[in-house]
């Protein structure tokens, strides 16, 4: 079976600067989930993907870093695990090779 891994796609982002600033992330998955409507103004809780479609490429390959950092947390070996990830069935080919881009950019070693 695996180490499983059923978190939710929500990423909570500060904003340093302006919005045109440096953007850290502060929290994902169910963290980022518990802050939506309660942050302050520097910080955002947002879905990059919505209904299987990555709607911020680079904040999604971010939020699943961060996963991945949450099931393998090696200090010495660098994780590359093998990743599945659930689209729904009416996505296209684009969206799911995006998604696909997308975790491997995460370091995933196979989609």
């Amino acid at each position: 079976k695996g180490i499983v891994l059923d978190e939710p796609s929500v990423v909570s982002i500060r904003h340093e600067g302006g919005p045109n600033g440096k953007k850290t992330i502060q929290a994902v998955g169910r963290e980022a989930k518990a802050m939506l409507g309660k942050v302050p103004g520097n910080i955002e809780a947002i879905r990059p993907m919505k209904d299987g479609v990555i709607a911020d490429f680079t904040v999604t390959e971010q939020m699943l870093k961060q996963f991945i950092k949450m099931v393998h947390d090696s200090k010495t070996f660098k994780p590359s695990p093998r990743i599945i990830i659930c689209v729904p069935c009416g996505s296209t080919q684009v969206e799911r090779r995006a998604i696909r881009e997308s975790a491997l950019g995460a370091g995933a070693s196979e989609v």
